[in-house]
């Protein structure tokens, strides 16, 4: 079986429990306005890789993997996009003793099934805003599937951690947060919520890439070449950042 494989990386930190080897998987459905690797929206750009060659790699660190409680993470672009080899890798990875994660936007999580999903201890799962409109306007895409997909992983006791993407103007909202707050509280398998400060790190692949930024169903950016769609967002100071996580904690939701 093959896929398409952007790149992959050594971590620690957000991608989940210990050192992760994080494979990024190329392909998105979304086109987020602050998406940090617009070089993983096509699949075409990625490399054609087998789960054999993935699995060599990450057979060489299996071992310092599981003595640092790490394991391995699989990401995007959104992985359930190639949702077979996907299974496959945490499949094969689960062979070897290794913790797995899937880091996946849910907008696509139809397609895990439940053996994917058996695969899978963690799945970090993004939220992107809890206001339907603004939803659409950031991402080009629709809500009502993740938070089915949130559901479901409910429903099955998969592990799961909440990423949300703090940016001004967009996702500060008091009322969509409490309003996100109170839905994940009602969730069981939740173990945490990470508010992930909204940065510009990624703001010059842009122009490197020459690639447009296209919102799906909504006005698109024609010219290549075209800036950081968010470029003038300022990013959160550390009082909005305090903010927000004190109102998942208000909920019982252990935040960072």
């Amino acid at each position: 079986m093959t896929g398409r494989v952007h790149s992959w990386d050594m971590s620690t930190g957000v991608d989940g429990p210990g050192t992760r080897f994080v494979l990024f998987l190329s392909g998105c459905p979304l086109r987020c306005r602050y998406c940090q690797n617009p070089d993983t929206w096509h699949m075409r750009d990625g490399r054609l890789s087998g789960v054999d060659e993935v699995m060599v790699r990450i057979e060489q660190c299996a071992a310092f993997l599981r003595a640092s409680g790490g394991g391995v993470t699989i990401s995007g672009g959104e992985p359930l996009l190639q949702h077979a080899f996907t299974a496959e890798v945490l499949h094969r990875c689960k062979a070897l003793g290794l913790h797995t994660a899937l880091d996946t936007s849910g907008f696509l999580g139809a397609a895990a099934d439940q053996a994917l999903l058996a695969d899978t201890d963690l799945v970090l799962l993004d939220i992107k805003s809890f206001d339907i409109r603004v939803y659409e306007r950031l991402t080009g895409g629709h809500l009502a599937p993740t938070l089915s997909f949130a559901g479901r992983l409910d429903a099955l006791g998969v592990r799961t951690w909440i990423r949300y993407v703090l940016v001004p103007g967009w996702t500060d909202d008091p009322t969509a947060v409490e309003g996100l707050a109170t839905f994940v509280a009602g969730l069981s398998n939740v173990e945490r919520v990470d508010v992930l400060p909204f940065h510009k790190l990624g703001a010059t692949k842009y122009q490197e890439l020459g690639l447009p930024f296209h919102k799906l169903g909504a006005t698109k950016y024609q010219e290549l070449g075209l800036p950081f769609p968010l470029r003038d967002t300022p990013t959160p100071d550390t009082a909005l950042v305090d903010r927000v996580r004190a109102q998942f904690r208000a909920h019982g939701l252990t935040a960072d």
